[in-house]
């Protein structure tokens, strides 16, 4: 069967989600099931697969929802707990402090804060605790979800500590090590550790002109479909702060990718311009005249609106200092520097204890594997929430009602993610099939790369970024397609180390539409059946980001650096 038609066949589940989602509005616990169902029919007919093994399949993805289900029940009940403590109102009446212009609070939390969360943490850690912050603010919760994943891209380039790359592009150390062996690759890359290096640099150098032009887009964004004006030039008022916040971000971020490694980009970048940007805002340096705030609320369209209170709950005002409100989230980022640096001994603790379901109904591949202490929604998420009890002085019965509540808040969006993890366990394991056909991502991409011809460079991204979408994961998105991106690149006499680096950057910007981020981190704000919005709205920025990068792409390759490995 020709590559064309199993291109086209792979792309009907997710052009039947989006058909769904988008255009016929219906929620993913509807739309998901359908798109599952259109798989299986798939993978057996098509791919030959036999029953039980895409049964096999489903069960695993099953299995692996539990995984994303604590993290997103982790992130809600550390909020209910927040907002039974009044820690939540403590926080909020703190950022405003320091501003209480929307504009600059999306710099603080939805850019720069959630950019060390995804350095310490990964795992869909920063929208679920950067999102329920923004509404906290008074923002409604469809413009905080839509933020908080547009701008959780650039940073899950590195991800938790580097592991993105060194993790996500194992496939190709056998390749590079083999060049550099026969004497092809330069003296500078000796091995695949100093070629996941070089990668990590031409990524962060593709992401700079994003990182300047996204977090301003963002503002215009909300702006233009959440202000009472419907204004594009009200977001461009806080342009002078925006960009100071990008280059502190972006000057921070190079000098670890070039200077430190691929480890700590994202975690340090975020931490030293939130430092600075908190100083610039806290001395009125570059920030508009006139402070930007959403209209009244009544005026709020309804499917802006979650269904957790942004008032919180438990108390009615700041009744604690700024430290003893924020302690919990110091402890989170204690406890996840703690559990995350290989170099220290609490790393191997935490992911001693596994649970693993090997050969799901025989099948080898088919495989259930969780590290409940390595989760950040059991550790340091739950932790820290029955730490809230002592740290904020609340009542036991407090603390119930709030695991409660999140208890009950999470039992819509499970269905929803069930079926969407269940497909791409079936997107992945369609790679063993008795006829050898390409697996079904594959498929899509080979498809891409015979329409694209030379002109590869400026849609290299896009395949990352539907590696994410699929799987809602830039480090699967790798595993999945880094080993065809570079021996493309080998054919086609293009220097591999950029094409390599435009698919883990293509990775990232597909974090801002992927469905299962989408439906999780809706779920941690009480938000249902905005999902095909999300998709259709943050559809733009993802262009956007993916014409940046191609276009550096196309001249790094064929102008500036074409003879490089």
């Amino acid at each position: 069967m020709s590559i064309g038609f199993l291109a086209i066949a792979a792309c009907v589940p997710i052009l039947v989600a989006l058909v769904l989602m988008v255009w016929m509005h219906w929620p993913a616990v509807r739309a998901m099931p359908m798109a599952w169902t259109v798989c299986a029919v798939l993978a057996v007919a098509v791919w030959k697969m036999p029953v039980g093994f895409v049964l096999a399949a489903t069960l695993g993805g099953f299995g692996n929802t539990l995984n994303i289900l604590i993290i997103i029940f982790g992130a809600i009940v550390l909020l209910f707990s927040l907002q039974e403590s009044g820690g939540m109102e403590t926080i909020k009446q703190g950022i405003g402090g320091l501003s209480d212009d929307k504009r600059v609070q999306i710099l603080l939390i939805a850019f720069l804060f959630s950019a060390f969360l995804e350095g310490a943490a990964g795992f869909g850690t920063p929208a679920a605790i950067a999102a329920p912050l923004l509404i906290s603010l008074g923002f409604p919760a469809l413009a905080a979800v839509m933020a908080c994943l547009i701008l959780n891209s650039f940073p899950v380039t590195f991800g938790v500590i580097g592991a993105v790359v060194w993790f996500g592009m194992k496939n190709l150390t056998p390749l590079v090590n083999s060049a550099a062996a026969q004497g092809i690759a330069p003296a500078s890359i000796p091995d695949a550790w100093a070629f996941f290096g070089v990668v990590g640099k031409w990524g962060a150098v593709l992401n700079t002109l994003p990182i300047f032009i996204l977090p301003l887009f963002v503002i215009c964004f909300v702006t233009r479909y959440f202000g009472a004006n419907r204004s594009w030039k009200e977001g461009l008022g806080a342009w002078k702060i925006s960009l100071f916040a990008s280059a502190c971000f972006a000057a921070a971020y190079l000098f670890f990718a070039f200077v430190m490694g691929i480890e700590f980009p994202s975690l340090m970048g975020g931490l030293i311009a939130l430092a600075m940007t908190v100083f610039a805002v806290r001395k009125k340096w570059l920030l508009p005249a006139d402070a930007w705030t959403f209209g009244p609320k009544e005026q709020w369209e309804q499917d802006w609106i979650g269904s957790i209170d942004m008032n919180g709950g438990g108390q009615s005002g700041a009744n604690m200092s700024q430290m003893r409100a924020w302690a919990p989230y110091i402890l989170i980022g204690a406890l996840l520097m703690l559990t995350r640096l290989s170099s220290l001994p609490f790393k191997a603790w935490v992911m001693g204890l596994e649970i693993h379901i090997p050969a799901i109904l025989g099948y080898e591949s088919v495989q259930f594997s969780m590290k409940p202490l390595y989760l950040p929604g059991i550790m340091p998420f739950m932790l820290t929430a029955l730490l809230i009890v002592p740290m904020h002085g609340i009542s036991w019965k407090k603390a119930g009602v709030a695991w409660s509540n999140a208890l009950k808040r999470i039992t819509g969006p499970a269905l929803a993610l069930m079926f969407a993890v269940a497909l791409v366990e079936i997107f992945k394991q369609s790679a063993h099939n008795a006829l050898d056909y390409p697996s079904m991502p594959l498929a899509m991409a080979k498809g891409a790369a015979a329409l694209a011809g030379g002109a590869w460079p400026l849609f290299a991204s896009f395949v990352g970024a539907l590696g994410a979408f699929i799987t809602g994961s830039n480090t699967v998105s790798n595993l999945l397609f880094s080993e065809f991106q570079y021996g493309l690149a080998e054919q086609m006499h293009l220097p591999r180390q950029i094409i390599v680096a435009l698919q883990l950057v293509g990775g990232s910007m597909g974090n801002m539409v992927c469905i299962h981020n989408i439906v999780a981190a809706s779920a941690v704000v009480g938000l249902t059946g905005a999902e095909g919005a999300i998709i259709k709205r943050n559809s733009v920025p993802l262009l956007i980001y993916g014409l940046c990068t191609g276009l550096l792409g196309m001249l790094f390759c064929y102008v500036l650096f074409p003879g490089i490995f």
